[in-house]
C-alpha cells in the first residue's frame, strides 16, 4: 500500500512539473509565439525555422538581434517599441556589424566558447566581399549568406551550410548563378569544375574532411587564409614538401619571371585532377608540352623521370598481385605485405621528388623501393612455389593412402576367401 501511494505521489509531482514547465517553455519568447500565428509566410517562416537555431539553444532570442521586448505578449506596440531598442529587419550593409556586436566581443563570446575567434568581422572587411559592401554593393555575401538566418547551426553540424562537405554548394548559390554574377564578369563554373577534382572526391566520397574546399583556399571570412599573400600560393599549406622542391628547381625562378602561378599552372585550380605519371610524358595535352617543344631536352628528361617512377610502380603492382594470389590460396602473407608498404612510401617520395627535376634525387627514392618490391615479389613467388609443393605432397600422400586402402581391402578379401564360408 505504501509503495502504491509513493508511486502515485511521485506521479502527481511529475505531472505537475510537466504542466508548469510546458507553458513556461512555450512562453520563452513572445516574438516566436506571435509570429507563428501570422498568416503571411514571410513573417511566420522565421518563427518556425528558429527552433533549430544554435543561438536559441543557448538562450538567445529574437530581441538579441532585432531589439524590442520579447516579454510583451499580445502587445505589438510595446514589443516593437523603439524605446525598447526595436530595430526590425537589419539593413544588409549593417549585418556584419550586427553579428559583430556579440562575435567581436571576446569577453562575451568566452562565455560560450573560450577558443572561438572574435576577429571575423574585422577580417571580413579585408575580403573582396567586405570591401565591396563598404563600397555600396548590396549583392555581395554577408554573414547570413553563408551561415543561414534564423536556423544557424554549429559549424560541426552536418546540416550547417558551413560544414566542410556543404561549403562549395553554399558558395555556388551566388558564384554558380550566371545571372546573379553577370555584373562581376567572373566565371560561374567553379563549382562544376570542383566536383570533377580529386579534392571533391576525397572530401565527399572518401570522407576526408581535411580535403580542400572553397574556404580552404580562399579563406572563410578574409580574402585569403592567414599567412598567404596570394590564393595562387595556398597549395603550399598542404603540399609543403612539394612546394619547397618546386621553388628550388629550375621551374621556380622561371615561373616567377613569367608571372605564372606555380601549382595551378600544371594542376589547375578548381578542377584539380588526380596526378598521374602520364603528366611527365610531354605528349599533347600534358602540362610539360605547354611550354616545351617536342623532343626537347626537358621533355626527354621528363620521360626519363617517368620511366624511373613507373618502373617502381610496376614492380610494386606485380608484388602486390602475386601476394594477393598467395593470400587467396590460403598462404600467410602478412610479413611481405607489410614490407611492401615501405616500397609504396618510396614511390610517393619519388613522385614528389619529380618536382625537383633532379634525376639523382628521384633515383635515390626509387632504388630502395625497388629492393623492397623485389624482395616482396620473391616472397610471393616462394609462397606460391611452397603452395605447389604442398599440393604435390598432398596428392602423393593421398595416392599412398589410397594404395594402402586398396591393399588392405584386397588383403581382407583374400583372408575371407581362405577362411571360406562360416
Amino acid at each position: 500500500m505504501r509503495i502504491a501511494l509513493r508511486v502515485a505521489y511521485f506521479g502527481l509531482l511529475l505531472t505537475a512539473a510537466c504542466l508548469i514547465r510546458v507553458p513556461f517553455a512555450e512562453a520563452q519568447d513572445a516574438c516566436i509565439d506571435c509570429h507563428k500565428a501570422l498568416r503571411e509566410e514571410r513573417l511566420n517562416r522565421p518563427a518556425f525555422k528558429i527552433k533549430d537555431d544554435y543561438h536559441l539553444a543557448r538562450g538567445l532570442g529574437c530581441h538579441n538581434c532585432h531589439g524590442g521586448d520579447n516579454t510583451a505578449f499580445d502587445n505589438k506596440a510595446l514589443s516593437h517599441s523603439p524605446a525598447k531598442g526595436f530595430l526590425g529587419k537589419p539593413k544588409r550593409y549593417a549585418i556584419p556589424e550586427s553579428c559583430g556586436k556579440c562575435h567581436s566581443d571576446p569577453v562575451y563570446m568566452r562565455k560560450f566558447n573560450p577558443s572561438i575567434r572574435t576577429d571575423q568581422v574585422k577580417e571580413y572587411y579585408t575580403s573582396v566581399h567586405g570591401k565591396r559592401l563598404r563600397g555600396g554593393d548590396q549583392k555581395v555575401a554577408v554573414c547570413i549568406s553563408c551561415h543561414d538566418v534564423h536556423a544557424i547551426r554549429a559549424i560541426k553540424d552536418q546540416m550547417a551550410w558551413t560544414y566542410p562537405t556543404n561549403v562549395a554548394e553554399t558558395c555556388s548559390r551566388c558564384h554558380g548563378n550566371a545571372e546573379y554574377m553577370k555584373a562581376y564578369k567572373i566565371p560561374t563554373d567553379q563549382f562544376e569544375k570542383y566536383k570533377q577534382s580529386i579534392h571533391y572526391e576525397m572530401l565527399t566520397k572518401r570522407g576526408d574532411l581535411a580535403s580542400p574546399t572553397c574556404s580552404s583556399c580562399h579563406g572563410s571570412h578574409g580574402a585569403t587564409p592567414p599567412g598567404v599573400d596570394s590564393v595562387a600560393n595556398v597549395c603550399s599549406h598542404c603540399h609543403v614538401v612539394t612546394a619547397e622542391l618546386f621553388a628550388k628547381s629550375a621551374h621556380g625562378p622561371a615561373f616567377a619571371e613569367l608571372g605564372m602561378p606555380a601549382c595551378v599552372t600544371c594542376h589547375g585550380n578548381h578542377d584539380v585532377a588526380k596526378p598521374s605519371d602520364a603528366m611527365l610524358t610531354g605528349g599533347e595535352g600534358t602540362p610539360c608540352a605547354t611550354c616545351h617543344e617536342a623532343n626537347s631536352a626537358p621533355l626527354k628528361k621528363a620521360a626519363q623521370l617517368r620511366t624511373m617512377v613507373e618502373g617502381l610502380s610496376s614492380q610494386i603492382d606485380q608484388a602486390a598481385a602475386i601476394l594477393t594470389r598467395a593470400e587467396h590460396a590460403g598462404m600467410e602473407i602478412g610479413a611481405p605485405r607489410f614490407e611492401l608498404i615501405a616500397a609504396k612510401e618510396s614511390l610517393i617520395k619519388a613522385r614528389t621528388e619529380t618536382h625537383s627535376l633532379e634525376m639523382k634525387k628521384v633515383k635515390a627514392a626509387t632504388d630502395p623501393g625497388l629492393i623492397v618490391a623485389e624482395k616482396s615479389l620473391t616472397s610471393g613467388q616462394d609462397l606460391l612455389t611452397e603452395l605447389q609443393f604442398r599440393r604435390k605432397g598432398l596428392v602423393a600422400a593421398m595416392l599412398v593412402i589410397g594404395a594402402v586402402l586398396v591393399g588392405l581391402f584386397l588383403k581382407i578379401r583374400e583372408v575371407d576367401r581362405r577362411r571360406g564360408p562360416d
